[in-house]
């Protein structure tokens, strides 16, 4: 019985001019409501509550859970989305997860596993590569690199970060919340940042390498 109203509902969206690649491999779980020229593919699980705006396309083998997703805006494979709001021209994933809480304005990416958690994402901002941004408040065209955490929470409670518009953090970036990087300001790659970063300048912290005797190849006898 419960494979059968699954599979009604997807059999309703499909007639209503929702491209559904299998019909048997799309679980409806709760509300979905699309826009047109939606295209879902396989292996797509919904819940709760979820507006899928018009244009959108779900690739396969991703879960939302209670958002909104809005106009040309593509969901890549094997994301999971809960309580989020996506603007349109947006391109999440693949292996994205946005937890409860998180806003992306337009024209953003977020990219492989990257995981974001009550944040807001400003519009145009680029975070492609294996990282957490959580807590935080981004501006416009902010970009960030491969590795690169907020160090939201001082093991008693969760703190903020805020990065204005036109920043750049580089790639392995610790940023410790509570923390403020002002507008157009650079962090350099490797960084483990404290204080508030000042707009428009480079802010780095790295310890000297050292380079330290030879190294014998020769094994004992």
């Amino acid at each position: 019985m419960k494979k059968n109203s699954l599979l009604q509902k997807a059999k309703k969206l499909r007639d209503n001019g929702v491209n559904i690649l299998d019909i048997e491999k799309l679980e409806i779980r709760g509300n979905l409501e699309c826009g047109k020229d939606v295209f879902i593919e396989t292996n797509v699980i919904v819940e709760g509550n979820v507006y899928l705006g018009d244009y959108v396309t779900i690739r396969s083998n991703t879960i939302i859970i209670d958002s909104s997703i809005n106009n040309h805006t593509e969901i890549k494979s094997n994301s999971l989305i809960r309580n989020s709001i996506i603007s349109e021209n947006c391109i999440i994933g693949p292996y994205s997860r946005l937890r409860s809480g998180t806003k992306i304005a337009n024209n953003s990416q977020i990219g492989t596993f990257v995981e974001i958690k009550k944040s807001t994402i400003g519009s145009g901002c680029k975070i492609n590569h294996m990282a957490f941004i959580g807590d935080a408040i981004l501006g416009d065209d902010v970009i960030i690199g491969a590795g690169t955490i907020t160090c939201n929470h001082d093991g008693n409670d969760t703190q903020q970060t805020i990065i204005h518009s036109g920043s750049y953090i580089g790639s392995n970036v610790n940023l410790i919340a509570p923390i403020v990087i002002e507008e157009n300001a650079i962090i350099g790659a490797g960084s483990t940042i404290t204080e508030n970063a000042p707009k428009n300048k480079l802010t780095l912290s790295r310890s000297k390498q050292v380079t330290i005797g030879n190294r014998d190849k020769t094994k004992s006898k």
